[in-house]
């Protein structure tokens, strides 16, 4: 294992991780601020990026297939909460489970209806291509650099409006008292309408940013799901900078075990053993760190309630 291969990993990791961010970032802020459970965050994900590989392909622009996938998206998370969502917040979860469980059904079906079920090819813009010389001697692609900044930046931006705002003041008071809050003039449906659509939109950016290096596909949303609840498990439900700490570490931790446990049970056990359990505890290493953070930190890393 040398340190340039070691090092490109750890990148791979931190890209990973930062597109964990963008999704659990909204889900946390809805989870935390609304108490409402929503499977479909993932389906919000894959909108998203199908909007923005129509959008780029009927103006031939990029920036405009971000633009229409980002705006889209949150027009469609808005419209979601007030037709389908709204009347779920006083119920429990098992029922909030089941409603957004069939929201996953009905966007993966129109999804399939106007794309088809193929994957569709998406690339990034030849300006986002090409490679970046590592101090380590190794290249690295462009676009997933680029990926890694945007996650930084989106992570300050929102914890900027969630500490340093009004609308931010209002998000808190809405989590911790939202009767008290609609008592003083504040309309809080309003207000949980905007907190989810642009928690739409951060899984939409998601989506539009994994789309060149995954595919994009019906239910690609389900397939980053589990792994984005495991985040905010670990991170803490409603902190943001659990989610951004949380991603980062799983994302590392996932990348570094599948690219390297393999390898490394081959020098401890025999090679056809290796073989068929490197993949297997690889995938469990999230589960088994959350497990861990749980036993430690039963609310995690930033408890419950923290921003």
């Amino acid at each position: 294992m040398t340190f340039s291969l070691l090092f490109a990993q750890l990148l791979n990791g931190l890209q990973y991780g930062v597109t964990l961010f963008l999704m659990a970032a909204g889900l946390t802020l809805v989870l935390g601020i609304m108490n409402m459970v929503n499977l479909a965050h993932g389906s919000l994900y894959m909108v998203g990026a199908y909007l923005a590989v129509a959008g780029t392909q009927w103006t031939g622009s990029y920036l405009l297939g971000l633009a229409f996938g980002l705006g889209g998206t949150l027009l469609i998370g808005m419209a979601v909460e007030v037709v389908a969502l709204r009347k779920l917040y006083e119920r429990d979860h098992l029922d909030q489970v089941l409603a957004t469980f069939g929201l996953i059904l009905f966007f993966n079906e129109l999804v399939a209806m106007l794309w088809g079920r193929a994957a569709l090819f998406a690339s990034p813009p030849s300006w986002l291509g090409g490679h970046v010389d590592l101090f380590t001697g190794g290249r690295y692609p462009l676009y997933r650099l680029v990926i890694i900044g945007v996650g930084f930046a989106v992570a300050f931006g929102l914890w900027y409006v969630v500490a340093r705002t009004r609308l931010g003041m209002l998000i808190r008071a809405g989590a911790s008292n939202r009767a008290m809050v609609a008592a003083l003039g504040v309309n809080i449906k309003l207000l949980y309408t905007v907190v989810f659509g642009f928690g739409a939109a951060l899984a939409a950016l998601a989506g539009i940013l994994a789309g060149p290096i995954y595919n994009v596909q019906p239910g690609m949303g389900e397939l980053i799901l589990i792994q984005v609840f495991v985040v905010i498990v670990i991170g803490g439900i409603g902190s943001i900078r659990g989610a951004l700490l949380g991603a980062i570490i799983v994302g590392i931790v996932d990348t570094l075990g599948r690219a390297f446990l393999k390898p490394l049970l081959g020098h401890v056990i025999s090679p056809p053993a290796a073989e068929s359990a490197g993949p297997a505890l690889a995938s469990m290493l999230i589960y088994l760190l959350m497990a861990v953070v749980l036993a430690l930190r039963p609310a995690g890393l930033f408890g419950s309630r923290s921003s």
